[in-house]
């Protein structure tokens, strides 16, 4: 066995072993399995966040996209890390970790349809959404681990990403979103060392930043342009895209989820800070590595390293450049922090999905501890066959956050903010955001120059003000 598998397996066994040690923590009650009986310390809340946020975005997507666009991909983390800050500056997190708690909710569908009717329509909705959009998303972290494991031993895609479902499994059985956080801090240390370690050892292999980039220039100039090549409404308003982007973490449910799970909303502010910082210094070292990967590796070294069709699969710059600049130990170190971050990100929006199915969709079922389990093995299996849509890991990921913002995001502000709406316009909320982002993406094809949750999320907002304006709201209940 080479010194890569062996360390791969051996830095994997650790996340795994973090994760099934959170066994002694857990209780048998379906609010442990889903939000950690609301016990969970700000600075693991934080870094959790921060790995579930990103993984496979982050490590495959966004690497894969620097090494295409060049510079001007920095708009896309810039205006996405400070849209977030500004969700938890306003106390957005804050506002639903207090009225979950107040209205016993532990899933985002059931906290939207909280007091909103007798026939819990907005509650199914929002379950439909999470279910059909967070099954993409958690589809795309199983493309990403297969992707990983490619890269590390040369396996069929769908053989990785069969491994990662059944780590999924793992996890949550383990000890639900408990295994997940505790396996999500080791990997935010673990790869925000690796990656910060590979700029640097990526940048002195070039030759100092200068050097880098005049290769990049030499390469092709739009590498170094600030602007995007290519923007219908302009840098500022594709900036601005991006940074709604941002804002629309508070659709995401499985990062809600662990705000739901914090200890007390005075723990907030450690944890948004926490949060922040590490976001602002993951965003900054992928930027960096995207760079590095695009000067430093040639045609020839992907197409020595994957002979195939894959070959032309720039998402696999992040492995294929620690594989050229690291020793195997280290090699090995990085394709597990990759594969096991994507997959603990798929863990917790398994069970978010599990949840809505469930606790939102099939109450009934719900209360029984081993049902929520058996929905949770369900997901896996559905989430798997979703697996290798035909399209990239950043085209998927950027799919479904949009959805999902749009689609729960509005309503998740009004709500935690505690203002009055009724379930009718509730509901026309969620599905115009959804269908206006699919409009504006499909049919339009107009997200390469301004991102849909925008839109998408304006024009939620746009029925919820127009609802105000004809008297349609109802008293806030929850």
């Amino acid at each position: 066995m080479s010194t890569v598998a062996i360390s791969f397996l051996a830095f994997l066994g650790l996340f795994l072993g973090v994760g099934i040690l959170s066994v002694r923590r857990k209780k048998d009650t379906t609010a442990d399995y889903l939000v950690a009986s609301r016990n969970v310390n700000p600075w693991f809340v934080a870094l959790s966040a921060v790995a579930t946020n990103n993984s496979g975005f982050m490590f495959v997507g966004l690497i894969g996209t620097t090494f295409t666009e060049g510079i001007s991909s920095m708009w896309i983390m810039i205006g996405w890390v400070f849209g977030d800050y500004l969700m938890w500056l306003w106390g957005i997190p804050r506002a639903l970790r207090t009225h979950s708690e107040a209205t016993d909710t532990v899933t985002i569908p059931s906290f939207l349809g909280h007091g909103l009717g007798k026939n819990r329509i907005v509650t199914i909705v929002a379950g439909l959404i999470t279910l059909i959009f967070l099954g993409t998303y958690a589809a795309a972290q199983l493309t990403a681990g297969g992707k990983a494991l490619l890269a590390a031993f040369g396996w069929e895609e769908v053989i990785g990403a069969a491994i990662g479902a059944a780590i999924v499994l793992i996890y949550c059985f383990s000890g639900g979103i408990r295994a997940s956080i505790w396996t999500d801090v080791v990997q935010s240390i673990v790869m925000l060392l690796a990656m910060v370690g590979l700029c640097a050892v990526a940048v002195d292999h070039l030759g100092g930043f200068g050097s880098m980039w005049a290769t990049l220039a030499e390469q092709d100039p739009q590498l170094i342009a600030i602007n995007p090549a290519s923007t219908q409404f302009g840098t500022v308003l594709f900036i601005a895209g991006w940074f709604v982007a941002g804002m629309g973490v508070v659709g995401q449910p499985h990062i809600m989820i662990r705000v739901m799970a914090i200890t007390s909303p005075e723990d907030m502010d450690t944890a948004r800070n926490v949060y922040f910082v590490w976001n602002l210094l993951f965003a900054a070292a992928a930027i960096t590595v995207g760079l590095a990967a695009r000067a430093a590796l040639t045609d020839a070294d992907f197409l020595a390293a994957f002979p195939d069709a894959i070959a032309a699969d720039r998402e696999l710059a992040l492995p294929l450049l620690a594989g050229k600049l690291f020793p195997p130990v280290l090699v090995g170190m990085v394709l597990a922090g990759l594969f096991a971050a994507t997959m603990s990100t798929a863990d917790s929006q398994v069970l978010s999905c599990s949840a809505a199915l469930t606790q939102d969709l099939f109450p009934q079922a719900g209360k029984r501890h081993i049902m929520v389990k058996l929905g949770t093995v369900f997901v896996c299996i559905l989430v798997f066959s979703l697996t290798f849509a035909g399209q990239s890991v950043f085209q998927l990921v950027v799919l479904a956050w949009s959805a999902l913002a749009a689609g729960l995001g509005p309503l998740l502000i009004v709500r935690a903010l505690n203002r009055a709406v009724s379930a009718r316009v509730a509901v026309w909320m969620m599905v115009t955001g959804i269908v206006t982002v699919l409009l504006w993406r499909y049919s339009w094809e107009l997200s390469a120059s301004l991102y849909d949750v925008m839109p998408g999320m304006a024009a939620g907002f746009v029925v919820y003000l127009v609802a105000g304006a004809w008297n349609a709201w109802e008293p806030a209940s929850n």
